[in-house]
């Protein structure tokens, strides 16, 4: 039976063992936490950036922050996608 390569390594839920080396052992970590704190993957507010600068704000695009119906709709825009995954 063949045995693991190594049981002091860490590896990750959606990547390739990590190396036992002290700097890629270290990107691994910082990446894992970021993918955690869901720095990564789906984009949280589909809002346009542009809806946040002065000139979106004063012709009145809506964002979730000030529009409760716009708030509605991309909260439910991002269940429906969770739930397609």
């Amino acid at each position: 039976m063949a045995e693991s390569k190594s049981t002091s390594s860490r590896q990750s839920k959606t990547t390739q063992e990590t190396p036992n080396d002290g700097a890629a052992q270290a990107i691994q970590k910082a990446t894992d936490e970021a993918e955690e704190q869901g720095f990564f993957g789906t984009k949280v507010d589909p809002t346009d950036n542009e809806a946040y600068t002065l000139k979106g704000v004063v012709s009145g695009a809506p964002t979730p922050e000030t529009d409760p119906d716009y708030a509605r709709e991309v909260r439910q825009k991002l269940d429906d996608d969770a739930r397609a995954r």
